[in-house]
């Protein structure tokens, strides 16, 4: 027997009969031979984490822009957070740990440089809008691997798809994943924000600390076990009510207090202005991009609009940065 085989068959030994089994995959966009060794998750998994979308991440902006220090969070390592989060929650309620990975590192593959602030950007100047949920699933079908994408099963790209707020995704693993995300940025962003000397722990509101904790690590502790206590053999991934309010007033708190803050977001309308440019430049000048990007847009297609977007939003913060500046800054003399 081989490996794999082995593998699945422990699972529907070990995991929980909600868990959404590796064997009952509803498979990939094109059929191809399965691994001797890995399920099919755990090979999304190992796709994700060696493709260039994901290595991008170090260079991408969480919440802070171009911090002075080496200690504030990254796109990649809020990713990984996620990722571990996730994974705790789902060994406690035995769903299936390579689905929630697989899903957590490739959540933000299509996030924009510049955080937040370069999707709003690109979400207002391109007529077609820009989600990075959506870019996310658009970077591991078509954009990886030259065209060809990472081919990638139905439910990690479902998790990935529908990790935000608006959106639920259809197996508990993505579920996790989507409460994961919340859970890391608003415990990241509240050390950073305190590292940043924007926040204190005694800033967190009494209505919020005597429910979730004071601490950072009260918090998130009460975040996880809360999810494992209420969702421990259901159908379902759910907070109990109060830690719920809870969190919502702890996002609402970190929207005042952080991701509207002077301080913390004074350099944003730079860099929107920034991707902007960028993207009215690359509409006007096509045989600019790369050629991978103009052979989609010939094979598939695509609007131009889009490819533009593909370009900008794979772009690390220091990327962008440079090409701006080789586009727009004049260079000194320099007397050979």
């Amino acid at each position: 027997m081989l490996i794999r085989q082995r593998l699945e068959d422990l699972e529907f030994q070990n995991l929980s009969p909600y868990a959404t089994f590796s064997r009952n995959s509803k498979g990939r966009d094109r059929e191809e031979m399965q691994c001797d060794i890995r399920p099919v998750f755990q090979r999304d998994r190992d796709r994700i984490l060696h493709s260039k979308a994901f290595r991008r991440l170090k260079d991408k902006t969480q919440v802070f822009l171009a911090p002075e220090g080496d200690h504030y969070r990254t796109r990649m390592t809020h990713t990984l957070e996620v990722s571990q989060n996730a994974r705790t929650i789902a060994k406690a309620l035995r769903l299936n740990e390579d689905l929630v990975e697989a899903i957590a590192l490739g959540h933000d593959l299509g996030h924009t440089p510049f955080g937040h602030a370069g999707e709003r950007a690109l979400n207002r100047i391109c007529p077609f809008g820009f989600v990075h949920s959506e870019q996310s699933v658009r970077t591991v079908e078509v954009l990886e691997k030259d065209g060809a994408g990472l081919n990638l099963t139905w439910e990690v790209r479902d998790g990935i798809r529908n990790h935000q707020t608006k959106s639920v995704p259809a197996t508990l693993e993505g579920k996790i994943v989507r409460f994961s995300d919340k859970i890391a940025y608003i415990h990241h962003d509240m050390d950073d924000a305190i590292r940043a000397g924007i926040l204190t722990d005694a800033d967190v509101p009494k209505s919020i600390g005597e429910v979730i904790g004071y601490s950072l690590s009260e918090r998130l502790d009460n975040f996880i076990h809360d999810i494992i206590i209420n969702s421990m053999d259901q159908n379902d991934i759910r907070m109990s009510d109060e830690v719920d309010a809870a969190m919502k007033e702890m996002r609402q708190f970190m929207f005042e207090r952080v991701y509207q803050n002077p301080i913390a977001k004074g350099e944003e309308k730079k860099v929107e202005d920034l991707i902007i440019t960028l993207y009215e430049y690359y509409c006007k000048h096509m045989e600019e991009l790369p050629k991978e990007l103009i052979m989609l847009m010939e094979r598939d297609g695509t609007p131009k609009e889009q490819i533009v977007c593909d370009h900008i939003a794979a772009m690390s913060d220091r990327y962008a940065i440079l090409i701006y500046e080789e586009l727009y800054i004049p260079k000194s003399w320099q007397v050979l």
